[in-house]
């Protein structure tokens, strides 16, 4: 099987199902992204180790903005502009966006269970801490299942490009371009007609 299809140009056939994981991984980052504001904003910055701006919060913030544009950016090209599609920019998008996933809830993970430690070690069961460990364990379950549909869907597009070594087609107005890896295929000239034979009588 060759990679061809990896470095082709135009969006390869893929199920109508991977539509709807993108629309639900952009769906679950927009509400991580509102919790991991909230995470942030519940120290205001005091503590940036552990939750604040440059912590896991702000992270998750980075993180589901990076979904927007990987994510969001891919679809509206593959449905308003397909030709501009290149599979091998949004294969390095869609590695890039399983490991920021990986490295953000792995991190909110790690800080929920620091700052819940505290909650119920000291015996604090309504206070800051245990709002910003909630806060941070809620982005860590939704991260990992953005996580694990990003992985579902990067396995089925890496299927779906390789099933389609051609690519989609030429662009329009690039047929024949040598340089792109598309080569005008030869025309078919119709078989010429003979001439009608004499019957002699």
């Amino acid at each position: 099987m060759s990679t061809q299809g990896l470095l082709a140009k135009g969006v390869p056939p893929q199920p109508l199902w991977l539509l709807y994981i993108k629309i639900a991984i952009l769906v679950l980052s927009l509400v991580t992204l509102a919790l991991g504001a909230w995470a942030v904003s519940i120290f205001g910055g005091y503590a940036g180790g552990y939750g604040g701006p440059t912590g896991a919060g702000g992270l998750v913030i980075f993180t589901a903005i990076w979904s927007f544009i990987v994510y969001g950016g891919a679809a509206a090209i593959e449905i308003w502009a397909p030709h501009f599609f290149y599979c091998i920019g949004a294969l390095v998008g869609y590695i890039l966006h399983i490991i920021f996933w990986l490295s953000a809830w792995a991190w909110s993970a790690s800080a929920a269970s620091f700052w819940l430690s505290y909650t119920y070690g000291f015996g604090f069961y309504d206070s800051t801490w245990k709002r910003e460990g909630q806060a941070l364990g809620a982005c860590a379950g939704l991260g990992a299942l953005i996580w694990v549909l990003s992985i579902v869907h990067l396995v089925f597009f890496i299927r779906a490009s390789l099933a389609d070594p051609e690519g989609s087609g030429p662009a329009p107005g690039t047929a024949g371009q040598a340089e792109l890896g598309q080569v005008k295929p030869e025309q078919q000239y119709p078989a010429q007609q003979t001439y009608p034979v004499q019957q002699t009588q």
